[in-house]
């Protein structure tokens, strides 16, 4: 297949609000890298960019946030990356468009995972925007901000310049969303058909802004992959006047105003010093958003936001999550029989209730699966779908269950479905199961661009899927025989978390992969 590049003048040109910035065309797609939608002081909210003469170059991704530790590859053939320039000057975003015209298509705005500490809009190498942008004929957006210490530390208590700091992270994920309004047309995209979509820390990201009254009217939809995660990304809670304070202490700094001038480097070591006691002892120690009036909080713990209860949102998760990247579950003897082996671990009390509850639901799976099954995720998502589908009509679940090409078959894990997503199982070597995988590619793919378009995921390929109401989850399981399965984990997964939850206490390890 010969393929069509074309960079030069008048090619891929758009005048933007700051400017004019010139990307390049691929096989008849537009591509926009690096493009500046804000600037920001250290723990200060976002501001417009100076603006521009002549065309500014937007053909390099732009820097992502600094990390508090280096990242070290490891789990790349489950999860591959690529790793980029990190600088503080990261308030950038970058477009995949079918045509810079009138065309009004849907935009589909990437927040990358990560928690609200780590990731970037080019982290995983699925999270490429080209076949989403050609196949889905949308217009992609992918969005970098600050976390950590840089976007989610609260020193409200040093002066009101600082009142947001403690979720500037999200303040400048809403300041993209106002230069994606205000810019978006231009690159072909229909401003007030703008969905969110975001996996684990995207996901949580998503369910913030709904809590946030300065995001209102900024997007029609969202898609939240893997992102309710209940007590894993709680809200940060109390003044951050302690952490800060210990900081200063630890750089030998007496004016907080000192903190914004300190290299990177030597913040987050002094943060990495100070915050693990702060945490043992159950203070503040941020990265994660800070209720306050500008966010209202988790609505499990606040309640929904009357204004925001009625945007359309498909809300599920992984079959595996984090477990399923364990070689202690998946590499079992496969001489012992799944329901001994299951009996081994949690005893046969636990075995002789799980596992015909399993059975019911995961027909087609072996027992020992069960000790794989997420509920991390899956717990609060089904409390979090019971709640806010008692408020619209429009709040649909669904669970990913398509084993990856490890082994015979290793049950798909935390991030297993953003190539499917995005529409780059090419991308992904693990992913290839030939027509299997083709076809939960179309499925999965199809659902998310007719949500896209109209705000529901129902087309041609799947069966008709329902939204979810407060007694009946009507959950569309992506996987070899694609089914809607209704209330078909409800009892199952709380036991899980009953005789799993002590497991995972013990000392289980999530960290077998840069996720």
């Amino acid at each position: 297949m010969s393929h069509v590049f074309t960079y030069g003048p008048g090619k891929a040109v758009v005048e933007t609000t700051y400017g004019k910035i010139r990307g390049y065309e691929y096989d008849n797609i537009s591509i926009f890298k690096g493009i500046p939608y804000a600037r920001a002081r250290r723990f200060h909210a976002p501001e417009p960019v100076e603006p521009w003469e002549g065309e500014r170059d937007a053909t390099n991704y732009g820097y992502v946030c600094p990390l508090l530790n280096r990242p070290q590859a490891n789990g790349e053939l489950m999860v591959p990356h690529r790793y980029w320039i990190e600088n503080e000057d990261c308030l950038n975003l970058n477009i995949w468009t079918p045509g810079c015209d009138d065309g009004k298509r849907p935009v589909l705005v990437w927040l990358h995972g990560g928690g609200f500490r780590e990731g970037s809009a080019i982290e995983q190498v699925a999270y490429e925007g080209e076949n989403m942008c050609r196949e889905g004929q949308a217009v992609v957006v992918s969005v970098n901000h600050r976390l950590n210490v840089l976007g989610f530390c609260d020193l409200s208590a040093f002066g009101e310049e600082y009142a947001n700091s403690g979720n500037a992270g999200m303040d400048d994920i809403i300041a993209a969303l106002r230069w994606i309004r205000d810019n978006i047309a231009k690159f072909g995209g229909d401003p007030d058909n703008m969905t969110l979509f975001g996996q684990s820390g995207g996901g949580a990201k998503i369910t913030t802004l709904l809590q946030m009254p300065a995001a209102d009217g900024l997007y029609a939809k969202g898609i939240i992959m893997s992102g309710i995660i209940g007590p894993v990304l709680a809200d940060s809670e109390g003044s951050g006047e302690e952490l800060v304070r210990a900081m200063m202490k630890e750089l030998k700094l007496t004016d907080v105003k000192e903190l914004e001038k300190v290299s990177y480097g030597h913040l987050a070591a002094a943060y990495n010093r100070v915050s693990p006691k702060l945490q043992k002892e159950g203070k503040y120690i941020g990265g994660t958003p800070h209720p306050n009036a500008f966010y209202r909080g988790t609505p499990e713990k606040n309640g929904f936001r009357q204004e925001t209860a009625r945007i359309p949102l498909v809300i599920g998760t992984v079959f595996g999550e984090f477990t399923a990247f364990s070689d202690a579950f998946a590499g079992r003897d496969p001489s012992v029989p799944g329901e001994e082996a299951v009996k081994g671990l949690l005893g046969a009390d636990a075995a002789a209730e799980l596992l015909p509850l399993f059975e019911k639901a995961y027909p087609e799976r072996d027992p020992a699966e069960v000790m794989m099954l997420d509920f991390i995720f899956r717990l609060p998502t089904q409390e979090y779908i019971k709640i806010r589908s008692g408020l619209n009509d429009c709040t649909y679940s669904y669970l990913f269950d398509l084993n990856m090409a490890v082994g015979d078959g290793r049950a798909p894990w935390h991030c297993a479905d953003i190539p499917f997503v995005f529409r780059n199982t090419e991308l992904v070597p693990v992913t290839q199961q030939g027509e299997v995988t083709k076809k939960v590619e179309e499925e999965v793919f199809g659902c998310v661009m007719a949500f896209a378009e109209k705000g529901d995921p129902n087309h041609s390929k799947v069966p008709h899927w329902s939204a979810s109401d407060p007694e009946t989850e009507h959950t569309m399981v992506f996987g070899k025989e694609t089914a809607v399965k209704d209330n078909f984990d409800r009892e199952l997964v709380p036991l899980v978390a009953k005789y799993m939850g002590p497991v995972f206490a013990r000392g289980f390890n999530t960290e077998t992969v840069q996720h």
